[in-house]
């Protein structure tokens, strides 16, 4: 199971790392607190202080170390950030997915692109 374990954060395999995680561990890859509410099989969001230990003492910050005795690390805690996942996907609906062939740099590119958009005629050099 420990060889299981990657960072919450970043994905990083944590099997390196000794078990139990000290308050102060860190991953190695992105300096991320391990011993973390969201990093723990008793994390649930959907429940009351998001922990399922009913007796563990309310932590208000879930991705910052903490001192909880009932700390287990589990497997698979990272999770995807659907909900900035979502946003990109509503934006590139909106607005159409960048473009990689247009460079940001490319003033004369972009110049042009604004006076199409403003119907004015493309200036004589």
């Amino acid at each position: 199971m420990d060889s299981d374990l990657t960072c919450w954060k970043c994905g990083t395999s944590l099997a390196d790392v000794p078990v139990p995680f000290a308050r102060a561990a860190e991953c190695a890859a992105c300096r991320a607190d391990l011993h973390v509410c969201v990093m723990c099989t008793f994390y649930a969001p959907s429940v009351a202080n998001a922990c399922r230990e009913p007796i563990a003492e309310p932590v208000a910050e879930k991705r910052r170390a903490n001192f909880c005795g009932y700390f287990t690390p589990r497997a698979g805690a990272q999770r995807p950030d659907v909900a900035a996942d979502s946003a990109k996907a509503q934006l590139d609906a909106l607005f159409g997915a960048p473009s990689a062939a247009a460079s940001p740099n490319d003033g004369a590119s972009a110049k042009s692109a604004l006076d199409e958009l403003f119907g004015l005629k493309p200036e004589n050099p």
